[in-house]
């Protein structure tokens, strides 16, 4: 270990001292103390996003450390930044959610920057053992956040199948890796690159061992027909702990995708190219399809999450640099679109309750003609109306997928875009064309107003100005 590894890791090593540093202070401040743990957390991603902005290199070329194990460029600083942004509203969020409810725990900090932790590994492996731990570090945490309410027969049942389904696919991970490592003798990403462009690439041993990795991906991106767990999670979780498996763990889950199929198994891409698109495909149209029928607007968000991902899957089965690009650039507008979503949700969950049905958003322009224009300005970015950011974002992967001579795969993905405008119109509708159920005024603590606000407003911001975080997605891959 030199000390240039450490500068390469400082990100990573604050963290996980401020998480550790959680726990302890936890131990000795009393419950009246809790917006001193909030506060500590928010310092800590602030630190955190200096720190790797500040160490942020000029170049495009990419720099290793901890003998090549973990890699440090331009894709993984911008993902990580991002990281911290999100992290920031599911504290913001969280802290009002978990008050409002009488079920605030401390832990909840410690446990979202251990995961915040598992992302940034993950974000910067760069070889299977590295994926693995940084993956497994996030899933864990994870399992603790679903299962944080110990009193909610439906937040352990979801937290059993997120775990039980969790642990069937990071043995499935496992296994394709173990195979990869068995047909190339190496576990660092880049040397397993070299191996497979000196052998042939319809070896039997690399073929089934991409299959097994690409289901392991799937699952983790929560792409059909690896589904299944996301509505129950999203449902049955704590509507702050849905906000936060929703959102940041997406951009960890698209740097995954990226070293392995592109750094690693990029001479391949005949073979996970077909299987990406069947994804995609089959993503697109059960997700948009099943989330008409929802009546619940967590499992709508959770179906919603499915055909999105389906969408980034159009970005990445380009397998070249801009399509890469248009992957990553969606995925971070849908982490905030995702984000700012929940946090809706929160806003309006009474004490003991939360606005899980769309009857609970009817007339909310009467009662917050504000913040239901932020949930618009939200629901009109996931459909993909022009201006908003979410428009550019489907726009790219599906130029993406033009690129591949995939001309019926850019059709289908417009078809259901409109497909899928109709429920996210209806949430539009209901807020204001219908009479509320209740003349209660919409209330929240300052900050949490603020973040809302702001998380609304960059989906026109980031529409309008898209350009310039385009332009720095296309920069990550040497664009």
């Amino acid at each position: 270990m030199k000390w240039f590894d450490l500068q390469l890791a400082a990100p990573e090593l604050f963290v996980l001292v401020m998480g550790c540093t959680l726990l302890m202070a936890d131990l000795v401040l009393n419950q009246r103390r809790q917006g001193f743990i909030h506060l500590l957390a928010l310092i800590t991603l602030a630190f955190a996003a200096i720190i790797t902005l500040r160490g942020a290199g000029g170049g495009t070329d990419p720099m290793m450390a901890f003998s090549a194990t973990f890699v440090r460029d331009q894709m993984g600083d911008l993902l990580k930044v991002f990281s911290y942004l999100v992290m920031g509203g599911v504290f913001f969020y969280g802290r009002f959610y978990f008050k409002s409810q009488g079920l605030w725990r401390s832990e909840f900090y410690a446990l979202s920057l251990f995961a915040l932790l598992g992302m940034m590994v993950l974000i910067s492996a760069n070889s299977l053992i590295t994926v693995y731990l940084g993956l497994e570090l996030l899933s864990l945490s994870s399992y603790g956040l679903v299962a944080i309410d110990r009193d909610s027969r439906q937040g352990s049942e979801a937290a059993m199948k997120y775990f039980v389904l969790g642990s069937m696919a990071s043995g499935l991970l496992l296994y394709g890796m173990s195979m990869i490592y068995g047909a190339t003798g190496s576990l660092q990403i880049d040397l397993i690159a070299q191996s497979i462009a000196g052998q042939d690439s319809s070896n039997i041993l690399l073929v089934f061992g991409l299959a097994f990795v690409v289901v392991g991906l799937a699952f983790k991106l929560g792409v059909v027909p690896f589904h299944m767990w996301i509505p129950d999670v999203y449902h049955g979780a704590p509507a702050a702990i849905t906000l936060f498996i929703g959102s940041a763990p997406k951009l960890a889950a698209f740097a995954m995708v990226v070293r392995l199929l592109d750094s690693g198994l990029g001479e391949l891409h005949q073979h996970w190219q077909g299987m990406l698109a069947v994804l995609a495909v089959l993503s697109i149209v059960l997700g948009n399809l099943v989330a008409i029928a929802q009546r619940n607007i967590k499992r709508m968000l959770a179906y919603s999450t499915i055909s999105h991902m389906g969408f980034v899957l159009l970005g990445v089965l380009a397998g070249d640099a801009a399509g890469y690009a248009a992957g990553m650039f969606y995925v971070i507008a849908y982490a905030l679109m995702s984000a700012g979503a929940f946090g809706v949700v929160i806003l309006l969950s009474a004490r003991g309750e939360e606005a899980e049905l769309l009857e609970d958003y009817r007339g909310l322009n009467q009662r917050s003609p504000w913040f239901a224009a932020v949930m618009a300005m939200l629901m009109f970015s996931m459909a993909g109306v022009p201006v908003f950011v979410g428009f550019f974002a489907k726009w790219q992967v599906i130029q993406a997928a033009l690129s591949t001579g995939m001309a019926w795969l850019a059709i289908l993905a417009v078809v259901f875009s409109v497909v899928g405008a109709f429920y996210y119109l209806r949430v539009v509708k209901l807020m204001y064309f219908d009479e509320p159920a209740t003349e209660e005024a919409v209330q929240a603590p300052a900050d949490f107003r603020w973040a809302l606000s702001i998380n609304g407003l960059l989906q026109i911001g980031l529409g309008v100005f898209s350009g310039t975080l385009i332009a720095a997605c296309l920069a990550s891959f040497g664009l």
